[in-house]
């Protein structure tokens, strides 16, 4: 589905909405739109939102459109998971004038098959040739890169884009991070299967983030991620954890580390506990 410039369908921004944006990301309106300004705008998303999954571990509602994801990221002080990190930064490209396809995809696929395509929303987007623009993955790269296949190298960390099966390509993440892979085609999209498969991550108990916690930020030189109690600190070439040890540890964590407004983020570590204890028993 490329952006069209309607705003009914809730699926691009208005000209309020992006004024907003970009004083979120800190970004002021590009004089033109090519690769550097392109650039500078995924890097600003990336270091100013974090990618999250709670409402997922929480149960709490959540809707797939970049006008759902503005409210609740820009207006609020949260952030998002795939189709709300992609969907926004996506919406706003549109909005600023960049030509954005969006392209459903598959975490994972090289490992669960052709039911995982639409587990996983990324974006083309055209200029002087077509480029991924992925803000979604939480841990991979900061800066778009050309569709095509070959090694990508970004802040130390070793990334590549290599031709799978049929017309997909895969999109493999550095050693350390945690999705692996994920599949896409420069012109596969599918509105039906992200929602539908938006509502089974949500709500089905074989969901991985309807029992798992997970929280991921970039730094400067890597990332930051929480995995349920653990928090750990990667570069390039370091790797640093630590435990979370009780709800007010959680809560400081959500506001110092991550830069979260959680509401009420006693029920987060009371759910987290359960679940350790679920596994135990």
């Amino acid at each position: 589905m490329t952006y069209v410039p309607s705003h009914e369908n809730g699926m691009t921004l208005t000209a309020t909405q992006l004024d907003a944006y970009l004083a979120r990301i800190g970004v002021e309106r590009p004089s033109r739109l090519d690769i550097r300004s392109l650039s500078q705008l995924h890097r600003a998303h990336l270091m100013s939102f974090t990618w999250e999954a709670l409402d997922a571990f929480m149960g709490w509602p959540s809707a797939i459109t970049p006008a759902a994801a503005f409210t609740k990221m820009v207006e609020g002080r949260r952030g998002g998971w795939c189709y709300e990190m992609n969907g926004l930064f996506g919406a706003a490209l549109a909005a600023l004038g960049f030509r954005v396809t969006r392209l459903c995809g598959g975490v994972e696929r090289e490992k669960l098959g052709d039911i995982a395509v639409g587990n996983h929303l990324t974006l083309r987007v055209d200029l002087d040739r077509p480029y991924l623009a992925e803000v979604g993955v939480a841990d991979a790269i900061v800066e778009p890169v050309p569709i095509s296949a070959g090694p990508i190298s970004q802040r130390g960390f070793d990334f590549s884009i290599m031709p799978a099966d049929g017309r997909w390509l895969r999109f493999n993440n550095h050693v350390r991070g945690i999705a692996k892979s994920f599949d896409f085609q420069p012109d596969h999209s599918d509105e039906a299967a992200m929602t539908a498969t938006h509502g089974w991550l949500m709500q089905d108990p074989g969901s991985p983030f309807t029992n798992a916690l997970a929280v991921l930020r970039h730094t400067a030189d890597g990332y930051v991620a929480l995995q349920n109690d653990c928090l750990r600190r990667v570069t390039a070439n370091s790797l640093s954890e630590q435990r979370i040890t009780s709800a007010d540890h959680l809560c400081d964590t959500f506001e110092t580390v991550f830069y979260l407004d959680i509401p009420q983020p006693g029920r987060v570590w009371e759910r987290l506990r359960a679940i350790s204890r679920d596994k135990a028993a």
